[in-house]
């Protein structure tokens, strides 16, 4: 019954997921081919008409897309709106948050709890609050090859989305003594 009650737990955010991003859509918000939005995205429902959002970008959970800033409403009766622009082949971190006004470049990563306020150049790795450029993705990248090597790499079996079992992650556990692990 758990399991039955799980999968429709899924279809049932992924619906929610669809149409949250089919009504930002019908309401201006420009999206390219291959987008993938986790789970408790947030886009700026109020103003997403300023957002486009390129190819092959993925929203980690609990990303944060504003386009307005209302901070200065009461005091001085203006909400702030900014364009947010982001590139193709990006990947934005977990519970990181993009301001209005930013333009992220193409191929770039922004690593987990960011806070976007400037705008972020192409083929860069960048992270923090505020979010700097940390390097390039060139480098970023061959230190992550150099470390797949050293670490224990796991199939697809090994992960929620394909069922797996209480001994796999016992196992993973076991092989991961350094900490990390790959799925691959």
């Amino acid at each position: 019954m758990k399991k039955l009650f799980d999968y429709l737990y899924k279809i049932y955010k992924r619906t929610i997921r669809k149409d949250f991003l089919r009504d930002l859509i019908n309401n201006g918000l420009l999206v390219g081919k291959n987008f993938h939005m986790s789970d408790s995205v947030l886009i700026d429902v109020s103003h997403c008409w300023h957002i486009t959002i390129g190819d092959y970008v993925t929203l980690a959970p609990r990303v944060h897309i504003l386009a307005h800033d209302a901070s200065m409403r009461r005091h001085l009766n203006f909400t702030k709106v900014g364009k947010v622009i982001i590139g193709n082949y990006v990947f934005i971190g977990a519970s990181s948050i993009i301001l209005p006004g930013v333009c992220i470049g193409n191929n770039v990563i922004i690593g987990a709890g960011s806070v976007v306020s400037r705008d972020i150049p192409d083929n860069v790795v960048a992270a923090g609050n505020p979010a700097k450029v940390l390097g390039s993705i060139d480098d970023f990248l061959v230190r992550k090859k150099e470390e797949l090597e050293r670490f224990p790499r796991f199939g697809k079996e090994y992960t929620v989305t394909f069922g797996i079992t209480d001994e796999r992650k016992k196992e993973m556990n076991e092989k991961m003594d350094d900490r990390y692990g790959y799925i691959v």
